[in-house]
Parts: C-alpha cells; structure tokens; sequence
C-alpha cells in the first residue's frame, strides 16, 4: 500500500461507527467473528483487513512446503471440524479451510480489504474507540466501542534478518521466506537455509526434492519432535462417530497431550530430552554428529519444539540431499557463505529464514484522548488485556500448544463480556491496578520462561506480567478454559463505568 497517504473528504466526514470492529481476517478474526454473530447477535460489527484477501499468515507465506507446525484438530476452530485427511496440514489446505469457515458463515459480508489500521485513540467523552484507517482511496475513519485486535504478532513488512558481512558480495538468489518471490527456480541449484527453526525445517526437505542439494547452517541445534502427518485414530472415528463428536475426541487427545508433554518438559526436562535424541539417534545416528547438531544447550520448551512430519527431514538427510552444518557465519562471499571454522559452503540461493519481526497490536498507534500509550508501563490482564486501556481485547495464542485454542477461548470470553454489559447497561470495561499492588508486585516479561530470540528482542516492549492472577499471561490451556469460559466476567481488576456521556452537536464532528 502507498506510503504516501492520500488525504479525501473522509477524512473530516464522520466516523462510520459499529458496535465492535475486528482488526485482522486471519485464524483468529474469522473466528472471533463467527463467535461474536453467533453469541452476541444483537451487536453489529465489522472486520477490517490490511492485505485483499482471508488467510492472514495462511496467505502470506508462500514458501515451499509452508504447512502447520502443529495437529489441525488443535490449530483448527472448536465449532467446525477440520475433516482433511492430513492432520499436519500444507498451507493451501489451511487456507482453504479459513476461507470455507468465513463462506459457511457468512463473514466475508462483514470484511473490508486493503484496510490497514494507522491509529486508534480512545475517547473518553464519547466512550469509543476512533480509529483511523489507511485504505488505497485515502484516510477513513471508524469509530467502535469495542476493539478486538487480531492483527497476529509479526510485521508484514519484514522479517527478522541479521547483517551479514558481504551480503552484497553474493551473486545468486538471497531470499526471506516470508517474501518467496514466485518466479524462484531452484532445480539443480545448491542451496543453504540459514536458520534452525520451524521455515528452515519445512524448506530443506522440500528444496531438496528438486535441489541438487540443499544445507541447513545453523548458529545451534534445535529441538526437533518426528510424527506422522495422518492420524490413523482421527481418520478412524470419522468413519464411525458424527464429525463433529470425532473432532472433539481428538482435539481434547491431543489438547490433553500438548499439555502434558509441556508440564513433563517443566518437571523432568532430562527424561524428555533423552527421549527426543533417542528418537533422532534410531533415525539418522550414523550419518550425523546427533551431540552438535541436534542436541541444544537449552531444555526442551525453553523453545518451541520444531515438528518433523512423516520424518521428512531425516528422509532427505538419509538421501543425501540435504544435509546440517552447526557453525557461525564469518561473511557472505560471491559464491556462497564463508564459516568461522573456515568452510566455506557453496550456493546459488540463500534462504534467510532467521525469524520474524515482532509488532505490538499489529503496530498500529494507539493513544488515550490523544495522550501516547506506552504498554511497556502497563499490565497484562489476563493476557489479553492491558491496564488503564478500556474496551479493547488483544488475540495472543499459545508458544506452547496449539495458537487457536487460546484464541478461541479469549474469543468466547469478549462474547460473554459484551452480553454481560449489554445486561447490565454498562459501556466500558477496564482493568486497573491498585498503586500498592503495582508498587510491591514482582515484574516478569510478558511471554517468560522462553528463550527464543525473535520474542527476547522485543518483550521489554510488551505490557508486563505480575505472579497473581488476573495481572499474569498463564499460558496454560487448562487454567485458561475454566478462566475463560466458567469464572465470573466480575472480579476486582475489571471496572466498568455506566456512564453514557450525552453529546453537544459540535462534538459530534470527528477528526
């Protein structure tokens, strides 16, 4: 979208207003908007959407073998089966699954594209979010009551990507997966991903299929976790039970093991670790150093676990096609990249898949009756709201299971918020903290207890977490779904305000 924004006279009419706006039509605005017409029906809304299409990360990355990093039964929605064959689903197939969603539902009727949120400033006097909007007619305006961020976590504009010493030196193909150009041919080419996570895990044993060959250099091993991409007991029960019983069978299995293989990780992390190596030691033992390139220096969980389907990247390993080198990088040369040890690995393409580039509330700006929002000296409520921040929910799902079983839950909570002021004639909710309990409570990072670069970089930017409930970021699938679902709306944090401010008509003008 232009840069250069383009100011119409919509930038002085007034406010088109809606009861709720849902910033972002990925996994969790969809869902969020199929729970909000569903649960709050007398409440009008709209979903406004930056790029010009559904999907989100789901049609963004377009990188070769781009698929789930974790089983369909979890990462899929509660109300609508996922029924592919595949549980460890490609990105197409994810795709096409948010699209069926927002079709069967009807919320492509409530979603405007090419709608990028520049600002919202919260208006005391009229008690609603003012929200301006860059779209590529110019500047519109909005207003809400209530603002449900599900903008995602990373920036759209870039990825994360170190400096390297003589990138410009290099003569071939340098590329950033979340940027794959389509006309990138890489048949008979020698490759090298840079990187270790869940993109470079996903490209090599794709890339090497039409490579000549393709090298995974990374700085340190990650953790890697092998299971099959077909759930034989999910294909099963679908054959004998109704869909949606079969889908809930399976999701509460695999919930119930995401969760307890988590906690293992936290009370035995040898145990799971032994475990882990044992795995990939009976796979490719022989052909690799499994001590230096697959055995981390940090526990299981104290970073995601990359998933491995069907063994993918053994398989292409045994082949020969691809192969793991743990080492630094002393500078890119004109033919590939030279290492601290004094290799040099030779490449027509590099693949840069080093991470993403972390935003905050989808890097919009947010202000309180014109006055800079700094989170960083906020709390977090719950996880999904900030302190002294009124009527606006923010989407985070889970570092250790599965993104859209948390956001489904904060989801059916904004629901059961809304009704429940709706019931009481109540127009804002908002979490305060007393000055003592700020003063005397101890201050953790929002996402603690994760190492992971690509969150380090920026969680003193985020609102912070305290060690008592509701001002901590549980991240525990089984605390949040009694938080979320069953405990009251009401407790001591959350103030709502009754107060209907009646307008003089020269207020009425916005902007």
């Amino acid at each position: 979208m232009n840069s250069e924004v383009k100011i119409t006279e919509s930038t002085t009419a007034d406010a088109e207003c809606f009861d709720v706006i849902i910033i972002g039509a990925g996994l969790s605005g969809i869902g969020t908007a199929v729970r909000l017409q569903r649960d709050c029906p007398d409440r009008n809304y709209v979903l406004l959407e930056r790029r010009e299409a559904i999907g989100g990360t789901w049609d963004l990355f377009r990188y070769p073998g781009i698929r789930s990093d974790s089983d369909m039964h979890t990462l899929g929605y509660d109300f609508k089966p996922w029924e592919a064959e595949k549980t460890i689903a490609d990105g197409p197939s994810i795709l096409s699954y948010v699209n069926e969603t927002a079709d069967e539902y009807r919320i492509r009727d409530h979603i405007r594209f090419s709608q990028k949120l520049v600002s919202a400033d919260w208006c005391s006097q009229r008690s609603q979010w003012q929200l301006t909007v860059e779209t590529p007619e110019g500047i519109r305006r909005y207003r809400c009551g209530f603002l449900m961020m599900c903008a995602g976590y990373y920036s759209y504009e870039q990825g994360y990507e170190p400096e390297f010493e003589g990138k410009s030196d290099f003569r071939g193909d340098w590329i950033h997966p979340q940027f794959w150009p389509d006309s990138l041919t890489y048949e008979d080419k020698k490759v090298v991903v840079i990187g270790s996570g869940a993109t470079a895990m996903t490209l090599v044993p794709n890339m090497s299929r039409k490579a000549s060959h393709v090298t995974m250099l990374q700085r340190s091993p990650t953790y890697v976790i092998s299971r099959p991409s077909v759930d034989g007991l999910a294909n099963w029960l679908r054959r004998y039970l109704p869909p949606k019983l079969a889908y809930d069978i399976v999701r509460w299995r695999n919930t119930v093991w995401q969760q307890w293989m988590y906690q293992l990780t936290r009370v035995a992390p040898g145990m799971v670790k032994r475990s882990l190596l044992k795995k990939v030691r009976e796979e490719i033992g022989e052909m690799v150093d499994i001590e230096k390139h697959f055995t981390p220096r940090y526990n299981p969980w104290d970073q995601r676990l990359c998933l491995v389907p069907d063994d993918d990247l053994f398989r292409a390993i045994q082949s020969g096609k691809a192969s793991v080198v743990t080492d630094h990088i002393q500078k890119i040369t004109d033919r590939g990249v030279e290492l601290v040890s004094g290799e040099h690995l030779d490449a027509d393409i590099i693949v840069c898949a080093t991470g993403l580039e972390l935003v905050i509330l989808g890097g919009a700006e947010f202000t309180l009756d014109g006055e800079a929002i700094d989170l960083a000296n906020e709390w977090t409520y719950k996880g999904m709201m900030c302190s002294n921040i009124p009527n606006m929910v923010h989407t985070f799902g889970y570092i250790n299971a599965s993104w859209t079983l948390r956001a489904d839950l904060i989801a059916t909570w904004l629901c059961r918020l809304l009704n429940h002021m709706r019931a009481e004639g109540m127009k804002t909710a908002t979490p305060r903290i007393s000055e003592e309990l700020a003063a005397t409570m101890s201050r953790r990072f929002w996402i603690d207890d994760f190492s992971a670069g690509y969150m380090q970089r920026v969680m003193h930017r985020f609102p912070k977490q305290g060690d008592c409930m509701p001002w901590m970021n549980p991240q525990n699938y089984r605390k949040d779904r009694k938080m979320f679902r069953d405990d009251p709306i009401v407790d001591e944090a959350l103030v709502f305000d009754a107060v209907a401010p009646v307008l003089e008509p020269a207020l009425e003008k916005v902007g």
